[in-house]
């Protein structure tokens, strides 16, 4: 089944991000605070997140960039591509992501890795060319147009640059741990195909995205845990003339409304982190501002809800419970203070925002 709808803006409102520590800009150290902060100079103060791989799947970067969403101004640092050696993996930055970034007004800063450490016939620890990030950090700080023109402005003249001290830094990592590298072959082709133009990017991507989206359709992951494992393909499509493909986790469909849900599930604790709900809330930012829905090119209204599930829980409550029976909920299942303030939390979150929220067992 497949599922296409567009995206004309992106009107959220924040509620769960986590309070972030300030850092000065003269003791900052990209590779040693926190990975959500907020950075001053004296003049100006950015929130900034970072990945740990340009891979948006892999360690909660969708997290990262939600704690910094209340911030004004907002910076993420992305690596073009993470190498952990020929015996690991090796990954590239995406247009899909950079697309997000954009809607989310957010600017990125384009990095690379010039340290690293032995992890067997791996390199582990891989750290930012901090002084580069400064750098960065200075021109947005002189930048007065919005994130969506630096970050095409950054891949049209400056990713040719970067992937050139890519190889550079890469090649000497490999000369000083002795852990041999992917060769250059696939980079350059990743540099050839992208070309000057963002278009080119764009394409190269949207083709590999769909070939991921492909086999996520056919995969259950471990974290999910729903009624059923209807997936479908979403595509997404906004008016910075990009694409997101997507895998829905589940999909209802009642006469001419679809439900687009995404699941979180835990097996040990009585709710799933706050990590992999901020995960979900970023889903919902895009779900609940979707239009033009169609399901197999058939219009259809759309809803949004996140669904958090886990094997210790005892009965159900949603946004739209009562306080008399979210009071029964929590009672049941012995919820602390701290976990109460998270679902109202939470809860309060999808009713600014207009998406559903659903707590509930499930094995």
């Amino acid at each position: 089944m497949n599922i296409s709808g567009k995206i004309t803006g992106l009107p959220y409102k924040v509620l769960l991000a986590a309070e972030l520590e300030n850092v000065e800009a003269a003791n900052f150290d990209i590779n040693q605070v926190p990975t959500a902060c907020i950075i001053n100079d004296g003049k100006h103060s950015f929130a900034i997140s970072r990945w740990v791989s340009p891979k948006r799947t892999r360690s909660y970067p969708y997290e990262r960039v939600y704690n910094t969403l209340n911030i004004s101004k907002k910076i993420t640092v992305i690596p073009i591509v993470k190498d952990e050696g020929a015996a690991g993996d090796r990954d590239y930055i995406q247009w899909d992501t950079v697309s997000l970034m954009s809607l989310l007004d957010v600017f990125v800063i384009f990095a690379y890795y010039n340290k690293a450490d032995i992890a067997g016939k791996k390199i582990t620890n891989q750290q930012f060319d901090n002084k580069y990030i400064l750098a960065k950090i200075k021109e947005i700080e002189q930048y007065h147009s919005s994130a969506l023109h630096w970050n095409l402005n950054e891949l049209n003249t400056n990713l040719h640059t970067i992937i050139e001290k890519v190889k550079v830094s890469y090649t000497a990592i490999e000369k000083s741990t002795g852990v041999k590298l992917h060769g250059f072959s696939g980079l350059e082709n990743f540099q050839n195909k992208i070309g000057k133009d963002v278009s080119q990017f764009m394409a190269f991507s949207r083709g590999k995205a769909e070939k991921a989206q492909s086999r996520e359709f056919v995969t259950f992951q471990p974290k999910e845990s729903l009624s059923t494992l209807s997936k479908a393909k979403i595509t997404i499509n906004n008016y910075l003339g990009g694409q997101y493909f997507f895998t829905a986790d589940e999909i209802l469909i009642a006469k001419d409304k679809v439900s687009l849900i995404e699941g979180k599930h835990s097996k040990n604790a009585i709710l799933p982190s706050r990590g992999d709900i901020k995960d979900g809330l970023l889903k919902m930012i895009l779900y609940c501002n979707l239009s033009e829905v169609t399901v197999n090119d058939k219009k259809m209204k759309s809803e949004a809800i996140l669904c958090l599930t886990s094997s210790k829980l005892k009965g159900d409550v949603s946004s739209a419970s009562t306080k008399s029976e979210l009071s029964v909920f929590f009672r049941n299942n012995n919820l602390s203070v701290s976990q109460i303030l998270l679902i109202e939390t939470i809860i309060a979150e999808a009713k600014q925002n207009k998406f559903i929220i659903k707590v509930q067992f499930s094995k």
